[in-house]
């Protein structure tokens, strides 16, 4: 690469250092795409006509980005590297070095949403099994029964980790099939629970619960042991243990999104989904779209008169 632009991307990467206070993760992240821009300035141009990132022209972002695209890069990390250039060549301008800004008038690439990791149906059964007790302790056997509650909640509500710790007991609406939860931005929803997920809650609440509290005032649904509140960290590890039998790394939110892909496929619309799930805006459920597709068409298909070939 040439000096020139070892001496930009140095001085930029000062510059978000210093003035914008960025990580070094970052600031590492922006240099590395602009290398990548630079040497793709440097590789693609004749000899004669070797480009600095002074003198790169709109043309030369597009085809920039064209390359990505068919090298099979993510619309994601396409985007972020036109981010990355945009807030480079502000910079440039902002100093004077620069006349006209390369990245004016080119859209950023459409971010495709990707549906999220979801288990199939076998294996959702066997993480709700829970883990193991470590040991015939009765404490132990609480806490293995107390998890086995954790997941039915976790798959029946499509709950949040950070909402399932924080279901207190009077959150509770058992004898009604509901439990409130808050969840982004402070937000109270009340969240339908089955009857698989109802009576594993009763018989935690008559055998297990009074062993982790041990008589003392507890406000939380599912408390830790001492009466304490569960950390993030331990709801994960339980996750974890409970998935071992699947052979695959299951995180608490495939929980949630696997409530709400196999509603999808059994038939629900997007908005209960939506309200379900305590998405804000329906386009974040629309990740889902094509699920509800499929089965709009197998419907269609099973039941249209004229949608079968005819013989």
């Amino acid at each position: 690469m040439s000096v020139q632009n070892q001496n930009l991307l140095a001085s930029f990467s000062a510059y978000l250092k210093v003035e914008k206070g960025l990580a070094r993760l970052t600031v590492a992240s922006y240099h590395s795409d602009l290398l990548q821009f630079a040497e793709f300035l440097e590789r693609h141009k004749e000899e004669t006509r070797k480009k600095s990132l002074t003198k790169a022209q709109r043309e030369d972002v597009r085809q920039f980005l064209q390359q990505l695209f068919a090298n099979q890069v993510d619309g994601r990390s396409v985007a972020r590297k036109l981010s990355a250039l945009r807030h480079f060549y502000r910079y440039l301008l902002l100093d004077d070095l620069l006349e006209h800004d390369p990245t004016l008038n080119i859209d950023s690439p459409k971010r495709w949403k990707v549906l999220p990791k979801a288990l199939g149906r076998e294996e959702m059964e066997t993480v709700l099994h829970g883990p193991k007790p470590t040991s015939d302790s009765k404490i132990a056997q609480a806490i293995a029964e107390r998890d086995r509650a954790m997941l039915e909640v976790f798959y029946a509500g499509a709950l949040r980790v950070s909402e399932i710790i924080g279901v207190k007991m009077e959150d509770l609406k058992l004898e009604l099939g509901y439990v409130l939860v808050r969840g982004k931005g402070d937000k109270e929803r009340m969240v339908p629970i089955g009857r698989t997920a109802m009576e594993a809650l009763g018989s935690y609440l008559r055998k297990a619960r009074p062993v982790l509290v041990s008589g003392n005032t507890c406000p939380w649904l599912f408390p830790g042991r001492g009466a304490r509140q569960l950390s993030r960290q331990s709801v994960w590890a339980m996750v974890r243990a409970s998935s071992l039998a699947t052979g695959r790394r299951v995180s608490p939110h495939m929980l949630r999104h696997s409530c709400a892909t196999h509603m999808v496929e059994n038939g629900a619309d997007l908005r209960t989904v939506q309200t379900i799930l305590g998405h804000a805006d329906i386009s974040t459920t629309q990740v889902y779209t094509h699920l509800a597709l499929d089965r709009l068409k197998t419907v269609y298909t099973q039941h249209h008169p004229r949608a079968k070939a005819r013989r």
